[in-house]
């Protein structure tokens, strides 16, 4: 809901956001333009000898004005002319024209109207309430995504363009919620919406009659500095019953011009100062500084907006048009999407279609919309929910766990849950498990039992849509062709050989890295964002399903570099072992954020065997930051796959790689990961103790093992895996 409350104000009213923002940064900048080239009067000056010093040079002085810049103008008729000036304050001469600027007339006009008069008015104010509505609802996206208000600031992940948006709105969101929100206040005062509060001095019916007291001799302008001057207006030439008009940021008052006695006086009220201060916030005059402060604030609006547009873009062309899809309020069957990449949002469009064609009336909508209260003529809600990272919400489910956790009752229509991922990963269709487990326990009746559709499998899709419609009485044979990331092609660069001479060809498959596109470094498309982890897609010919591969390498190595062990009958490793340096094959990138190593300084525990040494070597070479790594690797033989044996020494040295263990199984004494684990128990344990990491890649049974040996090594300590699992300490990548 406040991801649809940010997106459609922003897309709606980003012309004139972005007008209103530009121009207000291009105003922020006359302030301090002011401030620096008017004379500014000494601190000890008073306006009584400002005053005299103004009238000895021009006689028929009217009235002086002091901006909030300091800026000193000077009204005079002389011979019935009228004339003004900007004036020294130390001399009371003029020194520059006081003609309103044409630039900054016409930037104001624009600013708070469009040059549309009232009705411009009323847009800006829309495109202010617009800003104000994107900033809550922006920041809370922020607080969200960061985990947190407390996490404010902490370190993004994701592609640049939501980077960029976020990193601008951390720092843009209190400037703007305060440019906005006074904007608003004095769109309000403009159209007299709010009350005057203002007081005004009484007029005075007596006074001397008497005129020609000297100026620098009455004791209310002695008494004032000019700092605190807004207004002195003069009396009227020959009006004995004239007086002088003092306005200042205390208050206003009248001054009899034969005596220069103050015969009324009005301090300003609570009501005034108040707008004062709004104007001042929102103008930057007499507060230069903070309104240039403001200005660069608002300057991140377009930018937010441009990437903003980008991130909306991406999402649409992760997500099929959807024809014919009915309202919430009058859908007799309810699909809710959860998906990541866009992948499920397919599937969805698929069983859309047939259901519809079989009659039934059918919303589609994310899960993260979530809301019990507008399925009011459902017969049956299907949630579609794939997993991201370990188990983890995807985009488009966002909040629907705590929506559903939140609501006193749930809908009293059966519900069925198929979730999306694929087996090769620990966390296996883990979110959909999480959405079933959290069904059952509010009581939801079950249409159908959990069910998952592996790597996109059309036929498990199938296979479920039969028992969907057994489930609903109708005929529902679903035929889905899962759409494939874009791919790009990859040029191999380098290969290294391993492992002949045990039985299992390997190699080494260096990759030259595709050139990103402005649009691919945006949102992180393609190639151009991709880290140790992330897994590399082939799609071998003669199969509808693609194959994963661990990367080696991040995008800063400047290269694509993955480990592929040749098996019998594989088409996908058949193809990438017989590649040549020259030879092409064509590939797509897929985020692996649940295996990753993390931020900080706590120590990793890397633990792999065989092919599993990929994404574990990548993680050495991209540790810069000499982070404390302990690899326990397990080969069959030193002599022939010893992967990365030629780099692991200059990792060592360089402070990249702290401490190594390696197990031959094909030995006189076959060791394998598991062995050296125990034979490094007490060092392991402590490190774990102190808060290290373990991350594990390979075989399942490797995986198993591994588990088993650091159960048995924490025991006395009362850890386990399944505790690390739980404070993100403890992640697998296995196959």
């Amino acid at each position: 809901m406040i991801r649809a409350f940010h997106r459609w104000p922003g897309l709606l009213a980003l012309a004139l956001v972005t007008v209103l923002s530009l121009s207000g940064a291009a105003l922020s900048v006359f302030p301090a333009a002011e401030r620096l080239a008017a004379p500014q009067a000494g601190a000890g000056l008073t306006v009584a000898t400002l005053a005299d010093r103004i009238q000895a040079v021009y006689p028929g002085v009217e009235q002086i004005r002091r901006a909030p810049s300091g800026r000193i103008t000077a009204y005079w008729f002389d011979q019935g002319a009228p004339g003004a000036a900007v004036i020294d304050p130390a001399t009371g001469q003029g020194v520059a024209s006081a003609d309103p600027n044409q630039t900054l007339r016409w930037l104001t006009n624009l600013h708070r109207s469009l040059f549309l008069g009232d009705g411009g008015r009323i847009a800006m104010a829309a495109g202010a309430a617009a800003m104000l509505v994107l900033s809550f609802s922006g920041g809370a996206l922020v607080a969200r995504r960061a985990g947190g208000w407390r996490h404010w600031f902490a370190p993004l992940r994701g592609p640049l363009a939501g980077r960029l948006h976020v990193e601008i709105a951390r720092i843009a969101v209190i400037g703007l919620v305060l440019s906005s929100t006074t904007a608003l206040w004095m769109t309000a005062s403009t159209f007299d919406l709010l009350p005057d509060g203002g007081a005004t001095p009484i007029m005075p019916t007596e006074v001397s009659g008497e005129t020609g007291f000297a100026l620098d001799q009455m004791v209310p302008l002695r008494q004032t500095p000019v700092a605190g001057l807004r207004e002195l207006s003069f009396p009227y030439p020959g009006d004995a019953t004239d007086v002088f008009t003092l306005k200042t940021d205390r208050g206003a008052g009248y001054l009899d011009q034969g005596t220069g006695a103050l015969l009324a006086w009005a301090d300003l009220t609570g009501w005034e100062r108040v707008s004062e201060t709004i104007y001042m916030l929102h103008t930057g005059q007499g507060a230069a500084t903070l309104g240039l402060v403001l200005g660069i604030m608002a300057l991140g609006v377009p930018a937010m907006g441009a990437t903003g547009v980008l991130i909306w873009l991406a999402g649409r062309r992760g997500r099929p048009r959807i024809r014919g899809n009915r309202p919430a309020g009058h859908a007799g069957t309810i699909l809710l999407v959860g998906s990541e990449g866009g992948s499920t949002w397919g599937f969805a469009a698929t069983l859309h279609a047939a259901l519809t064609e079989a009659g039934q009336s059918v919303h589609v909508g994310p899960m993260s919309g979530f809301a019990p209260e507008r399925y009011a003529r459902a017969g049956r809600i299907i949630l579609l929910a794939a997993t991201y990272g370990d188990g983890d919400a995807p985009a488009s489910a966002k909040g629907f766990l705590d929506r559903l956790d939140a609501a006193d009752c749930v809908p009293d229509v059966p519900m069925a849950v198929l979730g999306f991922g694929d087996r090769s990963f620990p966390a296996y269709c883990g979110f959909a498990r999480a959405v079933s487990e959290a069904a059952e326990a509010k009581g939801w009746p079950e249409l159908l039992p959990l069910d998952t559709v592996d790597r996109q499998s059309p036929q498990d899709f199938a296979r479920w849509g039969r028992a969907l419609g057994e489930a609903l009485g109708i005929p529902l044979e679903l035929s889905h062709q899962p759409v494939l990331p874009k791919t790009e092609t990859l040029t191999l660069v380098s290969r290294r050989d391993y492992g002949a001479e045990v039985q299992a060809p390997t190699a080494i498959l260096r990759f030259a890295l595709p050139r990103a596109t402005l649009w691919q470094r945006l949102v992180g498309a393609g190639f151009a964002r991709f880290e140790a982890g992330d897994l590399i897609g082939i799609l071998p010919e003669g199969s509808a399903l693609p194959r994963l591969y661990s990367l080696a390498s991040g995008r800063r190595d400047g290269f694509i570099e993955i480990v592929v062990r040749k098996h019998n009958g594989g088409l996908a490793s058949t193809r990438l072992t017989a590649l040549e340096p020259g030879d092409t094959v064509t590939a797509f990138l897929r985020r692996n954020p649940g295996f990753r190593p993390g931020r900080g300084r706590a120590p990793l525990i890397l633990i792999g065997a065989g092919t599993g040494i990929g994404p574990l070597a990548g993680f050495v070479r991209g540790n810069g930051r000499h982070r404390p790594i302990h690899l326990f690797f397990g080969m069959r033989d030193p002599d022939s796959d010893f992967f990365y044996g030629e780099e692991i020494p200059g990792w060592q040295a360089e402070g990249r790689l702290t401490h190594l263990v390696t197990a031959v199984s094909r030995g006189a004494r076959p060791h394998y990961v598991q062995d050296a684990l125990r034979g490094d128990a007490a060092q392991v344990a402590r490190l774990i103790r102190e808060g290290a990491r373990v991350m594990v890649c390979g075989g399942r049974e490797m995986a198993a093992g591994v588990a088993e040996t650091l159960a048995e090594i924490l025991a006395p300590t009362g850890l386990t895996p399944a505790v690390l699992k739980a404070e993100g300490r403890y992640v697998e990548d296995v196959y």
